[in-house]
């Protein structure tokens, strides 16, 4: 196993990608770099992580924001609870702890957002307390080097990699470890396509050996996905206004600007859809004429979404105003955050 951590590191420092959050140890830093990698590849993250400082510099800048402002930096990211999160803990810890945050794992994991993982990956870091961190690429690399075919996915599993990966952290700087194994991982011991042929530790991993690569990490549940059937209604009067609200349901996109929406329990046709009761109440009963459609599927995790999104000229926003919708100028939607793919039809 020494030998193992010593290659590690070794390959790490000769390979590791030129990215600013290793370049400080800064907590803030640290921890807005850790929130947006959560469900982000690097290449996107790297992009709003300096729009994210640039906007907001310190906790304290981010306390003052306003929700609406946090969540249009963070839009087209995805996951908006992690922004919603970030904009609760940064008031709290600029308020409460005036702007210092916990130093250790356990004070880290009192603060809404930060998770295990989050927590151990910040406080050893940023003080080189003896945490393990644990994530797809950790697994794929313990599961495929050590030969273990318990599913990932499992109790038994995952305190199994945790177990190892706690044992081989052991040297003096516990951050660069974590960094270290979780880099090898992205660039070299990838799902698919690993850099099988070139990889220190062909010799010694077991999957490899055993020609079992393609079949490690073992995972045992597959995840079952809900449809849903969600039509906007892009409305756009004589003036060039619109009407939009804000997503306040805890659902997807909480927070997050919208148009009106109908969803159905299936997929109907345009025609059925201007049939509908709810289509006249929301176009106030006026005639209406579709300028353009637009069907998007949309993949989250647990969600298959399938969007129809309608651009409908009307004669008058105005009647529609007692439905508790806001009108806004059409060349005024920028100012607001909408979830991506509602974003990409207003761009156009």
């Amino acid at each position: 196993m020494a030998g193992f951590v010593i290659d590690l590191i070794l390959w790490y420092k000769e390979n590791r990608r030129d990215l600013p959050w290793r370049k400080t140890k800064d907590v803030y830093r640290i921890w807005v770099s850790e929130i947006i990698l959560q469900q982000t590849r690097v290449n996107q993250g790297l992009a709003y992580y300096h729009k994210f400082l640039d906007q907001f510099p310190s906790v304290h800048h981010l306390a003052a924001a306003s929700e609406d402002a946090v969540l249009k930096c963070w839009e087209g990211l995805g996951y908006y609870s992690r922004a919603r999160n970030m904009h609760h803990t940064a008031k709290y810890v600029s308020h409460e702890l005036n702007g210092v945050f916990p130093k250790t794992y356990e004070g880290l994991l009192k603060l809404k957002g930060i998770g295990a993982y989050t927590a151990a990956a910040i406080s050893s870091i940023c003080y080189n307390e003896y945490r393990t961190v644990v994530d797809g690429n950790v697994f794929r690399v313990l599961t495929r080097i050590y030969g273990i075919k318990t599913p990932i996915d499992s109790a038994a599993g995952k305190k199994k990699i945790e177990d190892l990966a706690h044992t081989l952290n052991h040297g003096h700087d516990k951050g660069t470890f974590n960094q270290a194994i979780m880099e090898f991982g992205a660039l070299h011991c990838k799902p698919k396509l690993p850099l099988c042929t070139t990889c220190i530790f062909k010799d010694a991993c077991w999957a490899y050996v055993n020609k079992q690569v393609d079949l490690l990490p073992v995972k045992g549940k597959k995840i079952k996905m809900k449809h849903r059937y969600m039509f906007y209604l892009f409305l756009e009067d004589r003036n060039n206004k619109t009407i939009i609200q804000r997503r306040n349901n805890k659902d997807i996109w909480e927070g997050l600007y919208q148009f009106p929406l109908i969803e159905t329990e299936t997929n109907i046709s345009v025609n059925k859809l201007l049939a509908l009761h709810e289509f006249n109440m929301l176009s106030g009963n006026q005639e209406c004429k579709i300028i353009s459609e637009r069907r998007v599927k949309h993949q989250l995790t647990h969600q298959i979404l399938h969007l129809t999104i309608l651009n409908i000229q009307i004669d008058t926003i105005e009647s529609v105003k007692a439905l508790g919708y806001q009108i806004v100028p059409i060349s005024n939607l920028d100012d607001y955050a909408f979830p991506k793919p509602l974003g990409a039809a207003i761009g156009e």
